[in-house]
């Protein structure tokens, strides 16, 4: 009887930890190459009135005198994302949102005021604490789905709409993980339809889209500024390995 129980006790611990192993972040590891050099803005194109370097990152940065015409973003102009990973430090006010664009369209037809629109799959970056509204989530950027996959979700979307099957991490969790006013560190992995956001090591949030006419599968790297209320965000440590 005991052996039995032993047992059970045992199968239960492993299970507990490949569940631990699964929320955790892959280790950085491979060709990672480094797309930002934290000097200037070489390889980026973006409204050169709102965005610069400081302090060793990329910072956008609107004002009342300053506006954004529109939401804009900085291009990453030597490269795309198709299978990919990439990795960097973001923070970012509280006064409005920004994101971290990526397998998006650039709208080249933009207005003449605001030449550097994008389109796609963006992964939202807020300075709160409360879910849902919160860094991390996939939001439709131009798009019709709006906030395709949410913090915490497991899920996938097929023709017609989301499936949740999982949560991830809860209220309580978020509150212990985000570093409100401070410096978090993201990883995105993309392969083929499967999504992946991991926040200062622990998955967030999986996501696989089904949708024929809606999955994105390649296209470019940006980030954002916000149309709206005066704010600022920053990006560092900005790299990325092709995972073709």
């Amino acid at each position: 009887m005991l052996r039995y129980i032993f047992s059970v006790l045992l199968c239960f611990a492993s299970l507990i930890a490949c569940a631990d192993d699964f929320a955790k972040a892959p280790e950085e590891t491979g060709d990672f190459v480094k797309i930002f050099d934290g000097v200037g803005l070489t390889g980026w194109d973006g409204d050169p009135r709102l965005w610069s370097v400081k302090d060793g990152a990329i910072r956008g940065e609107t004002t009342a005198e300053n506006p954004a015409m529109g939401n804009t973003f900085i291009i990453w102009k030597d490269g795309v994302t198709k299978d990919f990973e990439l990795r960097l430090s973001i923070r970012c006010s509280a006064s409005n949102n920004s994101g971290i664009q990526y397998r998006s369209r650039h709208i080249t037809e933009a207005n003449a005021r605001n030449s550097w629109v994008v389109r796609g799959y963006q992964h939202e970056l807020r300075n709160e604490l409360t879910l849902p509204n919160v860094s991390g989530f996939i939001y439709d950027e131009g798009g019709k789905r709006g906030r395709i996959c949410l913090v915490g979700e497991k899920a996938s979307w097929e023709t017609g709409g989301k499936t949740v099957t999982e949560t991830l991490i809860d209220q309580d969790g978020w509150k212990d993980l985000f570093r409100l006013d401070d410096w978090n560190d993201i990883v995105i992995i993309g392969t083929g339809n499967h999504i992946q956001h991991y926040m200062n090591g622990r998955l967030i949030l999986d996501f696989t889209d089904n949708d024929p006419d809606l999955s994105l599968k390649e296209g470019v790297l940006a980030l954002q500024l916000h149309a709206g209320k005066p704010m600022w965000a920053e990006f560092k440590d900005i790299r990325i390995k092709d995972l073709k």
